[in-house]
């Protein structure tokens, strides 16, 4: 046989003896008048021993007034009741019959991956900005553009630099008085004035000025930007190129800033590119920028890809997955929490059986597991499952505590219909 009907029936007995507890403590009209003078008279009878609050019945108060805890009234407890708080009882076999399970509070740690969108860009590390050594002219210009890839040593333009023949004129000049001190001194003129050691070295070897020199890519890699036409005029310092190097490209990702906790150098990250599905690229997170974006309200982290085939691309859109720390915590299944607005409660077994709401404050989730970082302790018994009927119960005891308060007598009019 199906046991829903049977939890549903359960469930159902349950609740009308709760509905007959409140109807049984609501007073009759025939009964009203001369319940009135002593219910007063009882109480005050009675010696409080503190106020508290039903669903935190384990903090103490040594006044009435609103709770801290949630927006409801303090209720005293009388020397006359005990001291304990009774909590809530549900025969073990109604237990069963309505799926209460319990399971036990634990540390552990959270598999606690990040998801976040990137992109590869140019390792600005590795960048040349190829500039005129000295005013001159631009007397060729190399069939090159913006994105070609071109290897260390490849010729980008010829200067005409006029105001290097006097200087080469006169090196070449001392080279025939073999005197080191001259030639060292000149030597420096030249290489102060502008010109490449290598030039140098060829007007050494050929006792010949040379006026032109042709300006060369000082690294391997793609022109990202080339600022230089033929018959320009160009002066000392006046970038020409620039070109970024390809063995080695960046990943940025972008990271919520609520979520930037935890994320340091060093920390493992999955890189897997839209353009080369079914790969995944490991690696390590380099850098957190400092500032973050304010418009996006996001973080930027760097990670450094080795590139050696040059096949991963600047621009290209990757998926990120940021294996962040995972620190030891209280872990209880999520389901376990009563989640009420800004309040979250679970239900706690002692050791008698007896089950009592507490309030806890939450962490970081992961999975069907939660983090407790307050109200638990490790090794405590709460409730898995059917929590949100005890809870339901846990209400209206409250109610039922507060009837009798309700039930104070007033002045006014009262009815006395029989």
């Amino acid at each position: 046989m199906s046991t829903a009907p049977i939890k549903l029936l359960a469930a159902a007995a349950l609740g009308a003896a709760l509905t007959a507890a409140v109807l049984h403590f609501q007073p009759r009209p025939q009964q009203q008048h001369d319940q009135q003078a002593a219910p007063a008279a009882a109480q005050s009878a009675r010696r409080v021993l503190y106020w508290y609050d039903p669903m935190k019945p384990d903090q103490h108060f040594e006044k009435p007034g609103k709770s801290p805890f949630m927006d409801m009234a303090l209720l005293p407890r009388y020397a006359d009741e005990g001291a304990s708080d009774p909590g809530i009882a549900i025969d073990p076999g109604l237990q069963q019959t309505l799926g209460i399970a319990l399971v036990t509070v634990e540390r552990g740690t959270l598999e606690d991956d990040l998801r976040a969108v990137g992109t590869l860009v140019y390792d600005p590390r590795a960048v040349a900005v190829v500039q005129a050594r000295a005013n001159g002219f631009v007397e060729r210009v190399y069939d090159h553009a913006p994105g070609d890839v071109l290897a260390a040593g490849a010729p980008l333009a010829d200067l005409l630099i006029p105001e290097w023949a006097g200087a080469e004129r006169e090196f070449i000049a001392l080279l025939g008085t073999h005197d080191e001190a001259l030639l060292a001194a000149a030597r420096s003129r030249l290489a102060l004035a502008g010109l490449p050691p290598a030039l140098i070295r060829r007007i050494e070897e050929t006792r010949t000025p040379r006026d032109t020199v042709t300006v060369t890519a000082p690294l391997a890699g793609a022109i990202t930007a080339l600022n230089v036409r033929a018959g320009m005029t160009v002066s000392a310092g006046q970038t020409l190129a620039e070109i970024a190097a390809l063995d080695r490209v960046w990943l940025e990702a972008a990271v919520p800033e609520t979520e930037g906790a935890g994320l340091a150098a060093g920390t493992p990250l999955e890189v897997r590119l839209r353009a080369r599905p079914g790969e995944a690229i490991a690696a390590r997170v380099e850098s957190v920028l400092p500032a973050a974006d304010a418009t996006t309200r996001t973080l930027t982290l760097r990670a450094a890809l080795p590139n050696p085939a040059r096949t991963l691309r600047p621009g290209l859109l990757a998926e990120v997955t940021i294996r962040r720390p995972a620190g030891e915590h209280l872990l209880v299944p999520s389901n376990a929490v009563i989640r009420r607005g800004e309040e979250n409660i679970v239900i706690v077994a002692d050791d008698a059986g007896r089950l009592h709401p507490q309030l806890v404050t939450l962490g970081r989730e992961a999975g069907e597991r939660v983090a407790v970082e307050a109200g638990l302790e490790a090794g405590q018994r709460i409730v898995r499952s059917g929590q949100f009927l005890i809870d339901s119960e846990a209400n209206l005891r409250g109610v039922l505590a507060r009837l009798p308060q309700a039930r104070e007598p007033h002045t006014g009019h009262t009815d006395h219909t029989p």
